[in-house]
């Protein structure tokens, strides 16, 4: 499962990238502006509170006895946001290279703490986890955007 997740999570953003840089091109010197405007919005989606406690019930119930493709669809799932993250880099320009291995390590660390973890800290932390990751896109926004009005 790790090596599934870990392959979604580092794979990903490179489809995005590659949408995005071809989307760059097409909108020039606005494509860095686009790719904030993406971090920012995928921020504030991860900030709204999940009120389906049946469905995320049931989504762990599937994790636990996934198998085949069934594991290939969660990883579909868990990696539309390395997909917005890939399209932002891709539209603001960074190096391919960099941000699938950057992405790549935070995904096999997340993955084992989660499957170490996950059990055993309960609700109220994966959502304090997930408040804290749209809040960390947010202000990478943020600093990308005073960056790129104020170069330094």
């Amino acid at each position: 499962m790790t090596v599934v997740f870990t392959a979604f999570e580092a794979g990903m953003p490179i489809v995005g990238m590659l949408v995005g840089r071809a989307a760059g091109h097409f909108l020039g010197a606005w494509a860095g502006y686009g790719g904030i405007a993406f971090l920012f919005v995928a921020g504030l989606l991860m900030l709204r509170p999940d009120n389906d406690e049946d469905g995320e019930e049931q989504r762990l119930r599937l994790l636990a006895h996934a198998r085949g493709l069934a594991i290939l669809d969660l990883g579909l799932a868990i990696s539309v946001d390395e997909l917005t993250i890939g399209l932002s880099a891709g539209l603001i320009g960074l190096s391919i290279l960099a941000t699938v291995a950057w992405i790549a390590v935070q995904a096999f660390a997340a993955t084992q703490i989660g499957l170490r973890l996950g059990s055993r800290i309960g609700e109220t932390a994966r959502e304090r986890a997930q408040w804290a990751a749209g809040a960390m896109l947010i202000l990478v926004a943020i600093v990308l955007l005073a960056l790129r009005l104020h170069p330094i």
